[in-house]
């Protein structure tokens, strides 16, 4: 079905604001430049975004695949519904552009602080989730101890996909931890945590 012109207009404006973060920064992209780019009325603009963070979040967003739905993670094998979740990575098609947005990004959010909230919360809450719902899966089946600090069991997964992130993957073809990596560090939290440890 063809998309109305206010759908492909919502997605002008989106595509030309990610063009011209990657340019020049968020923080030089002004709406008249975004609206110039796009062909799309700045009055138009307003009235789908109230502001320019608004309209940073909903592009980004749709760059870094958070609209799209992550798969279950229910093969069986709980071991691998880890590796799994530590390594999926949405928008996949989208990765080198990802990474060069990425340095717009985390300077802006460093700089507007209600920004980088709404950024971290919509990058960090649903991988964050899963975890944390595979760790209880992990309880559920008396593969765990019951006494699992939540926070510092997401930490002791996430961290090493965070480092290999900012400082390993920046010299990769790929922002996800590679799947010999992500196996290695479930098995130290299966280590730490399983009843045969």
């Amino acid at each position: 079905m063809a998309r109305t012109r206010s759908a492909k207009a919502h997605g002008k404006v989106l595509d030309a604001a990610i063009d011209l973060f990657v340019e020049g920064g968020i923080d030089a992209t002004s709406m008249d430049a975004i609206a110039g780019r796009s062909g799309v009325s700045k009055a138009t603009i307003y009235k789908h975004w109230p502001d320019k963070d608004a309209l940073a979040l909903e592009a980004l967003s749709h760059l870094f695949g958070f609209y799209e739905e992550a798969p279950r993670f229910e093969s069986g094998d709980l071991q691998q519904d880890f590796v799994d979740a530590l390594t999926y990575q949405p928008a996949v098609a989208k990765q080198e552009l990802k990474m060069q947005m990425m340095p717009h990004v985390m300077g802006y959010a460093a700089r507007n602080r209600k920004f980088g909230d709404q950024w971290r919360s919509r990058m960090i809450d649903p991988p964050q989730t899963r975890l944390k719902n595979l760790i209880k899966r992990g309880i559920k089946q008396h593969e765990f101890v019951r006494k699992i600090d939540m926070t510092i069991g997401v930490a002791l997964l996430m961290g090493p996909a965070f480092y290999w992130y900012i400082v390993v993957g920046k010299k990769s073809t790929t922002a996800a931890m590679p799947r010999a990596m992500a196996a290695e560090v479930v098995r130290a939290f299966f280590r730490a945590y399983g009843h045969t440890r």
